[in-house]
């Protein structure tokens, strides 16, 4: 895909997060700005929120590769280019910052919740790289395991194809939401 249709893709989706976001405030019982802030996240998710939409956006410009480990995963993310390495290591230490002090950041991920739940299952050990991190995490518990696995996949999946994935699991996430119901 050429950049400008990327970029046109990446506006219409935060255009169409936008409209969701409103059309939420807008429902009877639905969220006022103190409730979307309790469910989207602390005072810092608009920062983290920060990073993840420039990786989303220069997600072409991110190398990444995902070992799985009987217990675990290694991950190394990193880019030649500076601006998206800073994201990267901005990234990756806030998000052990918060999953060490259980602060959930999630943004339409199934397996964040499963980790956030058992944060104390988990070792984390973060390597800053010149370009990026390498992430080793491990835990005893086959249930956190294969969460850890299969999110790693969901990270990779949105180093792949960007803001295209992370709009995908957006709609997945509430069509998820709206079955329950």
């Amino acid at each position: 895909m050429k950049r400008s249709s990327k970029i046109a893709a990446g506006v219409a989706a935060v255009l169409g997060l936008g409209f969701a976001v409103a059309a939420a405030l807008a429902q009877p019982g639905g969220m006022g700005p103190g409730m979307m802030m309790h469910r989207m996240g602390d005072a810092a998710f608009a920062d983290d929120m920060r990073l993840v939409h420039a990786m989303l956006f220069d997600n072409q410009k991110i190398k990444r590769s995902v070992v799985n480990l009987p217990d675990g995963i290694r991950t190394v993310t990193e880019s030649e280019d500076e601006g998206v390495a800073r994201a990267i290591k901005a990234h990756v230490a806030s998000m052990e910052k918060r999953l060490y002090e259980g602060r959930v950041f999630n943004l339409f991920s199934p397996t964040l919740p499963v980790l956030f739940d058992n944060k104390d299952k988990i070792k984390t050990v973060v390597e800053m790289t010149g370009k990026g991190s390498i992430v080793t995490q491990t835990s005893g518990d086959a249930a956190v395991v294969a969460a850890l696995q299969a999110h790693a996949v969901e990270v990779s999946e949105l180093a792949r194809d960007g803001m295209v994935a992370f709009m995908r699991n957006m709609r997945a996430n509430m069509m998820g939401r709206t079955a329950q119901r």
